[in-house]
């Protein structure tokens, strides 16, 4: 009698990454076992199966362009065609997806590259957000459907060479001169920062005649074409290699009164941009742990060592059900946040406490596939080591690790303990 459990009788999935499931069933039940999505449907089910149906389209491509450190930006435009770009934002004429829909085009999206995942985070997420959010009507009109449809590619520069995790502190300054704002400073890890179309620069505002505003933080509006605006592409990465930032310099650049966002009056405006984009990069960490898990299992079904499948041997299979231990728990955080942002009720320390768990579970996952498929696991071609690679800028932006644990850490104990 044949074992209805054997390796031979398992239906094998296959799919456009290393055993992934179809198009139609999205996840199967070897990665949701509690079938946390099973009930995604509407718009959040056609934008997910969307940024699902690209992947043999774009990911040899995007393999190659990983390796050459090229950035594919006719991509951007490509996403928003789709109407990915959205983000969960209320945008007229396009799709609006709720935080669940959202979150799952953006795991979906690093589930593919993490390159891809940065895209959606930097033109929707953040540029585009900022200009929702904060932004004039004349704002929208020029920038909002550019931006979401990918015409033109937009960056968000708040990060400068000395002041990352303390990003409150920046030293860049818009000064009113007249009838304008010059902006100066340095900004560096900045997302379409070079190459791009516009850039909302975050600045400390000069205006003794405005003293609400003055000395406080604000977002302007910089067209990358103006004089003083010089990005240089930062080289020598092994992370998001398919995705370039930049280093700006801001030397005295002269923006119109009105380039000022004036929904952005201090620095928790910013704020808000930030902790919805928190909440995205715990769904990208669970998209490349997916697909990690994924590669590995597909592995270890289809090798065969010692005359037998690896998923034959008791160890392999421990370690694949510890990987889903680890994933399960990562989609659970995923969901929660979800709904709890449904419901208006998501709190920052909830979002950090997400994206600190999933970043930090992610790297044990990846590092767990890497060694199950042993010398294979190096090869781009099998996509492990490159999410591997990617994972490490996840869990560094949007706020580190420490960071995000000292958030959590002044909730749980009313102290704080930045310095």
């Amino acid at each position: 009698m044949t074992d209805p459990t054997s390796v031979e009788t398992m239906p094998l999935a296959p799919g456009l990454l290393p055993g992934a499931s179809e198009p139609g069933a999205l996840l199967d039940g070897a990665t949701d076992l509690f079938g946390l999505f099973a009930d995604v449907s509407g718009d959040d089910l056609e934008a997910w199966r969307a940024i699902r149906g690209i992947a043999p389209e774009v990911l040899p491509r995007l393999t190659d362009c990983w390796d050459r450190a090229e950035y594919p930006t006719d991509l951007i435009g490509r996403l928003g065609e789709l109407d990915l770009l959205v983000d969960g934002l209320d945008i007229p004429g396009h799709r609006r997806l709720s935080p669940l829909g959202a979150g799952l085009v953006n795991m979906e999206a690093s589930r593919l590259d993490g390159s891809v995942g940065t895209m959606i985070g930097v033109q929707g997420g953040l540029a585009l957000r900022s200009i929702v959010l904060h932004g004039s009507d004349a704002q929208k009109d020029r920038w909002i459907q550019p931006l979401v449809t990918g015409a033109e590619f937009g960056a968000f520069a708040l990060t400068e060479p000395d002041h990352g995790s303390d990003s409150v502190s920046l030293e860049t300054a818009a000064r009113r001169d007249g009838e304008a704002w010059v902006i100066r400073g340095q900004k560096r890890w900045i997302g379409n920062g070079a190459g791009g179309h516009v850039s909302v620069v975050w600045a400390r505002v000069d205006d003794e005649s405005d003293p609400a505003l003055h000395g406080q933080v604000s977002g302007f509006l910089v067209e990358q074409h103006l004089p003083g605006y010089e990005a240089e592409v930062i080289g020598g990465k092994v992370s998001l290699r398919a995705i370039h930032q930049a280093h700006i310099r801001l030397d005295d650049v002269r923006v119109p009164l009105d380039a000022r966002l004036p929904g952005a009056r201090s620095f928790r405006d910013t704020s808000a941009v930030l902790f919805a984009t928190r909440a995205g990069v715990a769904w990208g960490a669970l998209g490349h742990a997916i697909a990690c898990y994924e590669a590995a299992l597909e592995h270890a079904r289809t090798r065969v060592q010692f005359g037998r499948p690896l998923a034959k041997s008791q160890h392999v299979q421990v370690r694949l059900a510890s990987m889903l231990q680890g994933l399960t728990a990562m989609a659970l955080y995923c969901r929660r946040i979800a709904d709890l942002e449904a419901a208006g009720r998501l709190e920052p320390e909830q979002a950090s406490l997400a994206k600190v768990h999933n970043t930090r579970t992610a790297r044990i996952i990846a590092a767990d596939a890497r060694d199950l498929l042993g010398g294979n696991g190096i090869l781009l071609e099998n996509h492990v080591i490159r999410h591997m690679a990617d994972l490490e800028a996840l869990h560094t932006y949007e706020g580190t690790e420490t960071m995000q644990s000292l958030i959590v850490g002044r909730r749980i104990t009313g102290t704080g303990a930045f310095v």
